[in-house]
């Protein structure tokens, strides 16, 4: 008995009905309010709100009742997390400021400020960071990373020796051949045959922006890019993006010669030797259509 009129005592005030019980319908606020084992306690005070603010009584049995009709387990938190990350959208990136466009659409002098409130995300920690920035370009149909520091750095190093490479992207009927070329920390892909019919004035296709501005306090570099959706998707765009690791962060010394021979050996380069590189890594598989064809 003694554990019983214990556990009672423990029960929380207005939170969940027995699923037994009925829902109060309208009306039947004031009745149901006295079941509750808790209403004696709090008589006075309920009826003296009644009498001094009787609108403020009437609107707080409806707001109960709105609260019993929500099923048992229902939680305001998915709908406050939506909330504050609807809030906090505004507060860490800079959307909707001017941005001068450069020949083809792409963003000219894309700074990280521009896109992120840099100060605001100092507080925050590299996984937290990280978090944030893959949840917003989640949303958008663009190419974007995370990369470590030390993966960069190694990146970015060999960059400076060798800024340009062939990449080869999967298509329907065998390959189609992109030139990187590093500009900075942008990296501006050319397909071959335009920079062929183009030369020197070919427009960039897709633009990778690495920001190494957290790399040192944060162990991280944010990268996002731009693309002509005429030539490119994004998960074509996402092809070309992972090449770039796979021949300029890769720790087989095969892989990158080929990087070096593009840029000071270019008579000894084979463009096939790409292709094998890309194929055995399993990069851009999903491009390719199925060899069996359908006979249904």
């Amino acid at each position: 008995g003694a554990a019983l009129r214990s556990r009672a005592a423990l029960r929380p005030l207005g939170l969940l009905a027995p699923p037994c019980r009925e829902v109060a319908g309208p009306g039947s606020g004031e009745a149901a309010l006295e079941e509750n084992p808790f209403y004696g306690k709090y008589r006075h005070k309920i009826q003296e709100l009644r009498r001094s603010s009787p609108d403020v009584f009437e609107s707080r049995m409806e707001n109960r009742n709105e609260v019993k009709k929500q099923p048992v387990g229902y939680s305001n938190q998915g709908e406050f997390i939506r909330c504050m990350e609807e809030k906090a959208r505004p507060i860490f990136f800079a959307e909707g400021l001017a941005t001068k466009t450069s020949k083809g659409g792409f963003t000219k002098d894309k700074t990280l400020d521009s896109i992120l409130n840099v100060e605001m995300v100092k507080e925050k920690s590299a996984e937290e960071i990280k978090q944030i920035w893959n949840q917003y370009f989640s949303a958008k149909d663009t190419v974007y990373a995370v990369i470590p520091a030390g993966k960069f750095d190694l990146i970015w190093k060999r960059a400076q020796k060798c800024p340009s490479f062939l990449y080869a992207l999967p298509r329907k009927e065998g390959y189609e051949f992109f030139v990187g070329q590093w500009s900075g920390t942008e990296l501006h892909f050319t397909s071959l045959i335009n920079i062929q019919t183009q030369g020197e004035t070919a427009p960039s296709q897709l633009v990778l922006y690495h920001y190494p501005e957290l790399q040192k306090e944060k162990g991280i570099v944010l990268m996002t890019a731009e693309m002509d959706s005429k030539f490119l998707v994004v998960r074509e765009a996402q092809c070309l993006a992972n090449q770039v690791q796979l021949f300029y962060a890769t720790d087989r010394s095969e892989t990158y010669e080929l990087v070096e021979t593009f840029n000071h050996r270019s008579s000894e380069f084979k463009y096939m030797s790409v292709i094998a590189e890309l194929e055995q890594s399993g990069l851009g598989r999903e491009l390719r259509p199925g060899q069996v064809s359908d006979k249904s």
